[in-house]
């Protein structure tokens, strides 16, 4: 009987959780579909939000040599990204992004992904104290603390400023 009280109240938590995610709401500029607050990657599966992800993310050509030792040096790495789906360099950057993370095989649970409307507010209070201006941004951090940052648009390109960041020249 205990484990399946157990059973209920985790799968309860699980379902409650679940409905926190990928919430989307209605862009008071376009009156198109937005998503805010914490979502997963599975977000970009909606049909509002597929079309561009998948389009950037399949057109985009990884720079293989700059990633060659990126893989490394992001063991031990909490990367969070900060976005709008209303934002073009957003829907540019952010499938990219995770292009490259996924040819590196970095873990979709070091990766926290908030979505912001164009106030760069979640659903609440989710960017205080991220100093957000602009959208996209990629935090990496180690041991909580913060190595560096992508914001808007790479310096030179994603994979070169990933690697700048995780070797200490942010």
């Amino acid at each position: 009987m205990r484990r399946l009280l157990l059973s209920i109240v985790l799968l309860l938590g699980i379902n409650l959780f679940a409905q926190g995610m990928n919430f989307v709401s209605k862009d008071p500029n376009s009156g198109k579909p937005m998503l805010l607050g914490y979502c997963n990657r599975e977000a970009f599966s909606d049909s509002s939000f597929s079309w561009w992800y998948n389009s950037e993310y399949n057109m985009y050509e990884l720079d293989t040599t700059a990633l060659k030792d990126v893989g490394d040096k992001l063991a031990g790495v909490d990367i969070e990204i900060v976005m709008g789906t209303w934002c073009s360099d957003s829907r540019r950057e952010v499938p990219r992004f995770y292009n490259i993370l996924d040819y590196l095989h970095y873990p979709a649970d070091k990766i926290k992904l908030l979505m912001v409307g164009r106030d760069k507010k979640g659903k609440s209070d989710e960017t205080e104290g991220l100093n957000i201006e602009k959208v996209p941004t990629f935090i990496f951090y180690k041991d909580c603390e913060e190595l560096g940052r992508i914001i808007e648009v790479p310096v030179e390109s994603l994979e070169k400023d990933m690697d700048k960041i995780l070797n200490g020249k942010p």
